[in-house]
């Protein structure tokens, strides 16, 4: 999903994101509840991740791809937990 699917989907639906690496920094955030490296030890994440937080960033990612989830604002909480939100704001 965020090797391809997401990434194709990324220029037609206006997503602030395009690699594949920050589909999985959103993905892995939102379903840590928090920044993936305080919760996973290990890189890379997917393969250190428990199948729970697994399967959570799947759900999201089959969510956005289908419309049901808003990337964009995953991007922004995951960038909010990590100290970036008022960079990205005043960027603009």
């Amino acid at each position: 999903m965020t090797r391809d699917a997401l990434p194709a989907l990324a220029a037609t639906r206006g997503w602030p994101v395009r690699a594949d690496h920050c589909f999985q920094r959103i993905l892995l955030d939102q379903a840590c509840g928090g920044c993936w490296y305080d919760r996973i030890a290990g890189r890379p994440a997917y393969a250190h991740a428990d199948d729970a937080v697994l399967a959570r960033a799947v759900a999201l990612a089959e969510a956005a791809r289908d419309g049901a989830a808003d990337l964009p604002a995953m991007n922004r909480q995951s960038l909010a937990w990590r100290g970036k939100g008022q960079a990205i704001r005043r960027s603009r």
